[in-house]
């Protein structure tokens, strides 16, 4: 077998690995669709039937019409998530282009002591965080939930490998011509980041909508959740209706869907340019 041959097998076994993968990754929100809408007593069926024998919408109008204020966690991680996401961009954005583009004393130390805060697990700041925003009174605010995201080591680093691709002449020129760092960041590197950006947003909507524990440490006002932990009020001490969590978590992806389709082509651009070297 010639090498071109090997390569063309290897390509093939790849491709079926991946579809296999991506299967079997698509299987679970398949059956929390299917489930969405049937009575709560044939989720469970076995064998799964995929397809429901009778479609009913009754889930989907008890979430949006039962005693659970759905609606308000909905409209609550809207909140939480969109000002998370426009505070990591901005202070990211700030903060990768000192590490990228303006040599300081210490410059590679900082960056390395801060993107070190990676290797602490988020369960481990809970307690502190905790403390913090009892005494500075911001516990049981939305406020809990969204300081913590607008400040990440993870955006800093995406974004301060994507200004190192930037070519330096872009800067000098800059400089040339009388422009000061600030204007250099918002007319060069702004406009050229648009992919790197787009990828940031995805992966902190993505984590912001999602989060769970903070919110079960930091909320206790139930007009406060957001919908991870708003799912839990449609269990009860006696009962669970798990066609109702399931309607809600189909709901809960609608904007996370709607941000990906959105970002799409920015993200996979970022993606692939990210990290990139001069």
């Amino acid at each position: 077998m010639s090498y071109s041959d090997r390569k063309k097998a290897i390509k093939i076994v790849f491709t079926i690995l991946m579809g296999v993968i991506s299967i079997l990754m698509i299987i679970p929100f398949v059956w929390m669709l299917s489930a969405s809408f049937k009575p709560d007593n044939e989720i469970f069926s076995f064998p799964i039937a995929w397809i429901p024998k009778k479609v009913t919408l009754t889930n989907y109008n008890r979430v949006w019409n039962s005693n659970v204020p759905f609606t308000t966690f909905f409209m609550n991680s809207v909140k939480v998530t969109t000002l998370s996401v426009i505070g990591e961009v901005f202070t990211s954005a700030l903060a990768a282009y000192a590490f990228a583009k303006i040599k300081f004393k210490g410059r590679e130390l900082i960056f390395l002591i801060y993107l070190s805060t990676l290797a602490f697990p988020n369960q481990m700041m809970l307690i502190p965080r905790f403390v913090v925003f009892r005494e500075i009174g911001i516990y049981n605010t939305h406020l809990a939930l969204i300081l913590p995201g607008m400040f990440t080591a993870f955006g800093t680093f995406l974004l301060r490998q994507f200004f190192m691709s930037v070519p330096e002449e872009l800067c000098e020129s800059g400089k040339v011509d009388g422009a000061s760092h600030l204007v250099i960041f918002l007319r060069i590197m702004i406009p050229l980041a648009i992919p790197a950006f787009s990828a940031l947003i995805i992966f902190q909507f993505v984590s912001s909508w999602n989060e769970y524990e903070s919110a079960l440490v930091y909320i206790r006002d139930k007009r406060l959740a957001t919908i991870p932990l708003g799912l839990n009020f449609f269990k009860d001490e006696n009962s669970t209706s798990y066609g109702a969590i399931m309607a809600a978590s189909v709901c809960s992806l609608i904007p996370i869907f709607t941000v990906f389709l959105i970002f799409q082509k920015q993200f996979v651009a970022g993606i692939a340019t990210t990290g990139m070297k001069e």
